[in-house]
């Protein structure tokens, strides 16, 4: 399975690949984002040089970039993302944790308030680290930058990609030079992405993206965190849910002795900026952990919100002439509602998908030609689930229009499940590894669970 590939250590000796001698010369990655960082690791075990072109200007240490509107704000990683990060930076999770982001079981320390009541505080096998995105991307950089295949350009501006008159890519234009040759090319940009355009001018249509509406917006402050806070918990959140439950948050600790709290409102509950309202919009939740925090706040930062949350899927795997060369990877392919935190795990999982695919060409003696398309092609089924979840959720907001059966059985399902999980341990245990991507949703069908949904509903 692809969760069990290997990966090499990051210190390893990079001529060596599962025992095969690295057989490609140049790969560049568009972005030096997340995903682009993680996606260049990945490349480091196939590659003998790879090139990072990032358009801000990064010094030693930065961390999350100032184009990414949600990097103040409370991120998630989820279980598999925390699994696929570890093999390919071994030690990350302690470095992250000398630094204070702390290490919890998913049930243990977690206030999780459901539309019916707390989840139970039970022990869930599932490990959790919170931290900031900021502190992450900071971590991974610098160990990428130590890479020594690596080389990372900052301050560039990427305008286009360089081709073959049959399409087949052959680099990266961009700003600084005239262009820079690849063998391989990975756009990791992220929602930004204008690989639509720049394939439009190799006369290849892409067609229409997949938008699905969020009507949610986000605001999110960072505070002290101390003993005098006296809490059991390390994360306490509140679940929304169409249509009754249009307010929620999260407040988590983080790396450094701070909490990061989220307010999360839906349609016309945008969570206010100033203090007194943002207190104000805490108070009025059913969870009351956050608001307890909030009004004893200390050391707080500034406010910050963010609205812009559409879901969006190019469909690239559609593209009947997808170029040579080329692959897409993270946000610049699929962008998800960030209320369920799978965005950085599914730029993991990307990563992993093509570490994989990389890997049997490798051992096999193959080229490079025809693995773009059937990556973009084999995306779709580690997108699907993810995008289920979140874009069929969105659209149970939808006032205006009767959203599809589809997502109307699997909203009536959700929600019945998730009220026997307040009273029964097991599923509640069977959810947590399906939404930290450990388990496959087949895994809240199961015969057992099934009955036990259905007893409810009379």
């Amino acid at each position: 399975m692809p969760g069990n590939m290997p990966i090499t250590d990051g210190n390893a000796n990079p001529a060596d690949v599962s025992g095969a001698r690295r057989r490609w010369g140049k790969a560049v990655v568009i972005g030096g984002g997340f995903a682009g960082l993680v996606t260049a690791r990945v490349l480091t075990d196939f590659f003998v040089e790879v090139v990072i072109l990032e358009q801000d200007e990064l010094d030693e240490n930065a961390g999350v970039h100032p184009d990414v509107p949600q990097g103040k704000h409370a991120h998630g990683m989820l279980a598999r993302g925390g699994q696929i990060l570890e093999r390919l930076f071994p030690g990350l999770r302690a470095e992250l944790e000398a630094a204070g982001a702390p290490v919890f079981d998913y049930g243990e320390y977690v206030h999780f308030l459901l539309p019916e009541g707390y989840a139970p505080r039970v022990h869930t096998g599932v490990p959790l680290q919170t931290f900031t995105r900021d502190e992450l991307e900071r971590v991974i950089r610098r160990r990428v930058r130590a890479l020594p295949q690596i080389t990372l350009v900052d301050g560039v501006r990427c305008l286009g990609l360089a081709a073959k008159a049959d399409g087949h890519v052959t680099g990266v234009l961009h700003s600084l030079d005239d262009v820079v040759d690849a063998e391989f090319v990975v756009d990791a940009s992220g929602r930004s992405s204008v690989l639509t355009e720049w394939l439009a001018r190799l006369h290849v249509e892409v067609p229409p993206k997949r938008v699905v509406k969020a009507r949610v917006s986000y605001t999110s402050v960072g505070f002290e965190r101390s003993d005098r806070d006296e809490v059991d918990f390390t994360l306490a959140y509140q679940m929304t849910i169409a249509p009754d439950v249009a307010r929620g948050g999260v407040v988590l600790a983080v790396e450094n002795d701070r909490w990061l709290c989220s307010l999360v409102g839906y349609e016309e509950n945008v969570p206010p900026v100033d203090d007194e309202g943002y207190l104000q919009f805490a108070r009025g939740l059913d969870n009351t952990h956050l608001f307890k925090l909030l009004e004893h706040r200390r050391g707080q930062d500034g406010v910050r919100r963010y609205t812009h949350l559409n879901n969006e899927w190019r469909q690239f795997h559609r593209v009947r002439a997808w170029p040579e060369r080329l692959v897409a990877v993270g946000d610049a392919v699929c962008v998800l509602n960030p209320v369920f935190g799978q965005g950085m795990t599914m730029s993991a999982v990307h990563a992993e998908l093509l570490h994989e695919m990389l890997a049997a060409r490798a051992e096999a003696g193959g080229g490079l030609d025809g693995l773009g398309r059937s990556f973009q092609a084999r995306l779709v089924r580690a997108i699907r689930p993810a995008w289920t979840l979140s874009s069929g959720s969105d659209l149970m907001w939808d006032s205006r229009h009767r959203p599809p059966a589809s997502a109307r059985v699997a909203h009536w399902y959700n929600r019945r499940l998730l009220a026997a999980a307040v009273r029964e341990p097991e599923i509640w245990i069977r959810f947590v590894r399906v939404v930290n991507m450990i388990a496959p949703p087949a895994t809240l069908f199961a015969p057992g669970v099934l009955a036990k949904v259905f007893a409810r509903t009379g």
